[in-house]
């Protein structure tokens, strides 16, 4: 009789059509596959039962994050030799169909649920979210929010370092002499500057975490700043954080969807890592709705996840681990989207950087953070937790450095029917308007 390593191994491999990249390391102890590489720990048989009653990538994210299934060695080096047959197959992708029609494959399909014992679909882990309703309501939105951020101040402290900014930092080179506050600190100057921001402004933080902007552009710059956030948890820190930099006279935090924002004009508005929950049936609310708080002239930042365009966007789907553990409801668009929906609200685009690349040295450094403090992590959390959101930042960084997804600041202004869009002539050259 075949270990279960070599019988799982060669049964996948007879489904997957190629051979596994990985070893695996079966609930008996056996072993099979290629020598040196990671390793996949299939710890129990309850993980064969996860992925045959939810094959794909939802099956193998809720055997990740029960613990069911592990990786020991560099986590990175399994995501990328594995992405080819979870993410990357493309047209090379077998459909359902396609394997009942297979012999060969339903063959597997028999030996796999052989091997994985009774047939009883075991429950979803706990952080599993369960949401019915309509998407990007006013509810739904706390909801998701909450899921997301809610989780406690001090597991994002451990994750985040002191910064408490949860987007991608502005990094100078890759450096080990580059900080990860450092380069916080640089984003959000990058960002203050193409705002123009100057003493005597208001900016609106749309979406504003824990503070970190708002205290930036207060303390730096001088600017008077409303932030707001769906997320209590967000909003006490941030507000303690003001209070403790004697800024209360400058910097006012609010538990408030932006929809509810009425106290405009603002001279700028801000708005980093937000839009990826606005979704796109209500993007162009979200940009009309910006645009209308904005004084004639004001600048809008819009700092905002991106993925690659789909051949026809009917094919765009939200990726399941992502929507069932970490972002709830959120929606990437393609920078292409972004930049219309915009001008379509009427604003003027005048910029767009990529700075992709920036957001996968910042995902490996949360990931060096987290793993260098397992154990409070935990104990912060649940040992689910942060489960989810070791793979969540170690597969995103991959993401980012293939180009699957990317990450782009848009510059845009409400420029007034004069056409006195009060922008640099030469761009890149940030800093106060021409006069």
């Amino acid at each position: 009789m075949p270990d279960a390593a070599s019988r799982l191994t060669t049964l996948l491999e007879q489904l997957l059509e190629t051979p596994l990249p990985v070893r695996v390391r079966a609930w008996d102890g056996s072993e099979a596959g290629p020598p040196g590489a990671p390793t996949l720990v299939v710890r129990n048989r309850r993980a064969l039962r996860r992925l045959l009653f939810k094959p794909g990538e939802l099956g193998l994210a809720r055997a990740w994050v029960a613990g069911d299934l592990t990786v020991e060695g560099d986590l990175y080096t399994a995501l990328a030799l594995m992405s080819g047959l979870i993410w990357e197959r493309g047209e090379d992708a077998r459909g359902l169909g396609d394997i009942l029609r297979d012999p060969a494959a339903r063959a597997a399909v028999r030996g796999l649920v052989k091997l994985a014992g009774p047939p009883l679909p075991p429950a979803p882990p706990p952080e599993e979210v369960r949401r019915p309703g309509h998407l990007h309501t006013r509810r739904s939105d706390r909801r998701a929010i909450s899921h997301h951020y809610d989780v406690g101040n001090d597991f994002y402290g451990l994750v985040l370092g002191p910064s408490m900014v949860y987007s991608c930092a502005y990094w100078p080179a890759p450096g080990p002499e580059a900080t990860l506050e450092q380069a916080q600190y640089d984003k959000l100057e990058l960002i203050s500057r193409k705002l123009a921001l100057k003493p005597g402004q208001r900016l609106l933080d749309v979406g504003c975490g824990w503070g970190s902007m708002a205290l930036h552009a207060a303390r730096e710059h001088g600017v008077s700043v409303v932030g707001v956030t769906l997320s209590q948890e967000q909003a006490a820190y941030a507000n303690k954080r003001v209070a403790d930099e004697g800024l209360t006279d400058k910097v006012e935090i609010r538990v408030q969807d932006y929809r509810d924002v009425t106290d405009g004009p603002y001279d700028a508005i801000s708005s980093i890592g937000m839009a990826e929950h606005v979704g796109a049936a209500r993007y162009l609310d979200y940009a009309s709705d910006l645009h209308a708080l904005l004084k004639p002239g004001g600048r809008l930042l819009n700092h905002q996840i991106g993925r690659r365009p789909q051949r026809t966007e009917a094919e765009y789907h939200v990726d399941a681990f992502i929507d069932a553990y970490v972002f709830p409801d959120g929606e990437l668009a393609p920078v292409g989207t972004t930049v219309t929906q915009l001008e379509r609200a009427g604003f003027e685009v005048r910029d767009v950087e990529s700075i992709r690349e920036h957001y996968a040295l910042t995902l490996r450094r949360w990931v060096a953070n987290l793993e260098a403090d397992w154990d409070r992590a935990v104990r912060l959390t649940s040992p689910g937790r942060a489960r989810v959101w070791r793979l969540y930042m170690a597969a995103s960084a991959l993401a980012f450095e293939r180009n699957r997804i990317g990450v782009n600041q848009v510059l845009a202004v409400k420029t007034p029917g004069s056409g006195a869009s009060g922008m640099p002539l030469r761009a890149r050259t940030w800093g106060a308007p021409d006069a």
